[in-house]
């Protein structure tokens, strides 16, 4: 037994390792369960960490200070590239407005430390801890933690605090927004789509069956429907093809669309029946189904590209490609041509390899 008690409990660097690495693993195992649909998600790897100070599992203090450092930066630069490249253009669709409400519940919180402090006789240190907690800003507590140390005040009692007060700043947002949404949303009031992204894509094969949009091109049928879709490839008569806009459909033709899951039983009434094969298996070789197209994922690393809208770069009609779907900070979308585009977004690239190469470059 004197083995176990070397792993968890006597300080060393192969038992930082192992300590770190189990809390990272349970929390984000528990972080994917989910309650009332809600889940936690990665910010439950931080309750894990609560948890096993609890129960009393350490790890060396210099290990630990270099730990907190490295994994602050990690999370602030990991941050950074997610909401980094939409932050300017968010200024233009009510951004300004919500950063002035977050400067404001940032003002209020640092007025009511203040008062804690000076009221209830809390050390600064700690009612700032408290502040970094209440608003779950983990990059503002290393900010305070730094303040503190060069002032020659411990930081201890900052991180502390932080940790007390995280979980009711993660629960009572999540909270506060159900809350809200009860008050001011009717019952059977339907959520507007035209502002919020989808949070994921399903693929689907439908064959036409609909005698209504028989010989009808694309266009014409996106026109008469509110749905949205992208047709990522089309089979007749044993040859598959990428369709664009002029394309006409005929009786028969098999299409891969790429929709979401709402939307999929609205499509099977457009285009007539569904097929039964499943496509969205992660182990699909999509470069296998046919010898005359490939897929690719192609990342937006261009800043000229960024914030500009799919439709506008014309792929599709110049290069004779299909993007299928664009995959964004863990999300999929459908790729419609007024999706803003921002740095670091995934394109799925259906089309011949010459052209995929071409858009490449673009």
């Amino acid at each position: 037994m004197e083995w176990i008690y070397d792993i968890f409990l006597s300080h060393s660097a192969l038992q930082a390792v192992i300590v770190i690495s189990i809390i990272i693993a349970v929390g984000l195992a528990l972080g994917k369960i989910r309650v009332w649909g809600i889940s936690l998600g990665v910010t439950f790897v931080f309750f894990a960490g609560i948890l096993a100070g609890h129960i009393g599992l350490s790890i060396d203090p210099t290990i630990l200070h270099y730990t907190e450092n490295l994994g602050l930066v990690l999370f602030v630069y990991e941050l950074g590239l997610k909401v980094g490249p939409g932050f300017f253009s968010s200024f233009r669709k009510g951004g300004l407005q919500l950063n002035l409400l977050g400067l404001g519940v940032l003002a209020i919180g640092t007025v009511m430390t203040i008062l804690i402090s000076l009221c209830l006789g809390v050390p600064i240190g700690e009612a700032t801890g408290i502040l970094c907690g209440a608003t779950t800003n983990t990059p503002a507590l290393g900010a305070a933690q730094q303040a503190l140390e060069q002032m020659g005040l411990s930081a201890n009692g900052a991180a502390l605090s932080c940790a007390v007060t995280y979980p009711l700043g993660v629960v009572g947002v999540i909270l506060g927004i159900i809350a809200l949404r009860k008050i001011l949303i009717k019952p059977g009031t339907p959520l507007s789509s035209a502002t919020e992204e989808p949070d994921g894509t399903f693929i689907a094969e439908f064959k036409v069956c609909n005698p209504a949009i028989y010989d009808m091109t694309v266009r014409q049928i996106s026109q008469v429907t509110k749905t949205p879709f992208v047709i990522s490839r089309l089979w007749r008569n044993e040859n598959v093809s990428l369709p664009d806009s002029d394309t006409i459909l005929q009786k028969d033709d098999h299409l891969l669309v790429i929709t979401t899951p709402t939307d999929c039983p609205k499509l099977k009434v457009l285009f007539g029946k569904q097929e039964a094969r499943d496509w969205n298996k992660k182990d699909i070789d999509w470069n296998s189904i046919d010898n005359q197209l490939i897929s690719r994922r192609i990342i937006v690393s261009r800043s000229s590209i960024n914030g500009k809208k799919l439709g506008s770069l014309r792929l599709r009609n110049q290069y004779h490609i299909n993007i299928s779907r664009i995959s964004r900070s863990g999300l999929h979308l459908l790729a419609t041509p007024g999706l803003v585009l921002q740095l670091g977004d995934v394109l799925n690239v259906v089309g011949s390899a010459a052209d995929i190469e071409k858009v490449e470059r673009i």
